[in-house]
């Protein structure tokens, strides 16, 4: 990977989410605003000069952030904006930009997200299926909870009073996090059927999934379905060609 200049990739050891405001952050190529770097999109360009998404934020080397939606970026191609902003990064107008890299971006978000969670499934610390996500959310034992996005809401209010009442808080309108994604490509992501319902076991697993999660919402133009979930978890919370993404 080249590198732009505005940005370097070896960043301090990503900082605790207490408040205490230590996280990293990183400032939107587009509109130079400053986010959390979690928040944010990194863009790296190939040895040709291709630019190209960068879901997990590893390629080597520095990086373009981007800190808008998708329809945002794609108005942002159109116009020019976006080949003006990378240039001035980049300190390089001899760059290729795909036509299609909004699609590309979300594509890669969501393999980003999905793959955290496999990884978390094949670890035990996901678990799946109305039943036994009810039982262990009552014993206090689920750290995060999710549900599809087509997800009844019968089914989601049953597991949401069970999460609560483990939590010890009935009544606070703590709920399950609505993702932006169906059962269908859960369940495939996942390779189980119908996948509805998950939850998370700890804490550490809930903040490794919220990572790419936050990127998704962020760059779909989704908001949180339970920003009260995240609290709950101390806040520690379709191939698609991607940046190398070697450390």
């Amino acid at each position: 990977m080249r590198n732009p200049r505005n940005e370097p990739l070896g960043s301090p050891a990503r900082g605790k989410r207490n408040g205490s405001g230590d996280t990293p952050e990183r400032r939107c190529v587009l509109t130079g605003q400053t986010s959390d770097r979690d928040d944010l999109f990194r863009l790296a360009i190939s040895p040709d000069g291709v630019v190209l998404p960068d879901a997990l934020a590893r390629a080597p080397g520095r990086g373009a952030w981007i800190g808008v939606s998708k329809d945002e970026v794609a108005a942002a191609l159109a116009n020019g904006k976006l080949k003006s902003a990378l240039a001035r990064a980049y300190k390089d107008g001899a760059l290729t930009i795909p036509a299609d890299l909004p699609e590309l971006m979300e594509k890669a978000v969501r393999r980003a997200f999905l793959d955290r969670l496999g990884l978390e499934f094949r670890s035990g610390k996901l678990l799946l299926g109305s039943d036994k996500i009810a039982n262990e959310a009552r014993m206090g034992k689920v750290a995060a909870l999710f549900h599809a996005a087509d997800a009844s809401q019968d089914g989601a209010r049953k597991l949401d009073q069970a999460w609560r009442v483990g939590q010890d808080e009935e009544g606070s309108g703590l709920a399950g996090e609505r993702l932006p994604l169906d059962r269908e490509a859960l369940s495939v992501a996942l390779g189980r059927d119908n996948v509805v319902h998950l939850a998370l076991a700890d804490h550490a697993s809930a903040g490794r999934v919220s990572v790419p999660l936050r990127r998704l919402q962020s760059f779909i133009g989704t908001t949180s379905g339970a920003a009260n979930a995240a609290s709950a978890t101390d806040d520690a919370f379709d191939a698609a060609p991607v940046a190398a993404t070697t450390n």
